[in-house]
């Protein structure tokens, strides 16, 4: 999926996109466990899904999230990098990482507190809170709820495509700011666990 992602984006010639799952079931559960528990220090170094999703939010383009239902780990901060959200009524919202001995490290610990703020990451992610749609819109995690994320967030799509490019691009570059020490941080802090879990 990264790779298809990463290709996609590469790809984008319009001014708006709406990111979403081709099923009903969830929109994204994170990475695989399996393949997760082969990884090295070295593989968090070089973090790929970090990587990829610092390249969709910095894109000049403008990408929405349509979310219908669970947004887990991986698939949170994939909607956390997307610079709008819109949620289906049975969307939710986890970061369940630190259960298993891991950080949110593809964004995570740095989108979400410049979203709900510090605190209320912290209940996220420290605490393993699941975020329903309603809560999520509260804290400002989502942008609009609707019982039909895709149609929503295509017309909402469909009106920022009729706004200057340009501008929407230097407007984005100036309210996303600087994040990358942090995400470095991030790479540095998955790498430590990783070496962990592997006994070294």
């Amino acid at each position: 999926m990264l790779e298809e992602l990463e290709a996609a984006i590469d790809e984008v010639s319009t001014s708006v996109v709406v990111i979403e799952s081709e099923g009903d079931r969830a929109f994204c559960g994170g990475a695989d466990l399996l393949e997760l528990s082969k990884a090295s220090p070295d593989d968090a170094k070089e973090l790929r899904s970090q990587r990829v999703f610092q390249k969709l939010a910095t894109a000049q383009w403008i990408s929405i999230a349509a979310v219908h239902g669970p947004a887990v780990a991986g698939g949170f901060e994939l909607a956390l990098a997307c610079d709008l959200i819109v949620a289906g009524e049975r969307a939710t919202f986890s970061l369940p990482e630190t259960s298993l001995g891991l950080i949110p490290s593809a964004g995570g610990t740095t989108r979400l507190p410049l979203s709900v703020g510090l605190k209320r990451a912290k209940d996220v992610i420290l605490g393993g809170r699941v975020l329903d749609a309603a809560t999520a819109k509260d804290w400002g995690v989502v942008d609009r709820i609707s019982n039909d994320a895709r149609a929503e967030a295509t017309g909402w799509a469909a009106e920022l495509a009729a706004k200057d490019p340009t501008a929407l691009s230097f407007a984005k570059g100036l309210l996303n700011g600087e994040v990358e020490r942090s995400l470095k941080q991030e790479r540095e802090a998955e790498a430590i666990l990783y070496a962990k879990r592997n006994g070294s």
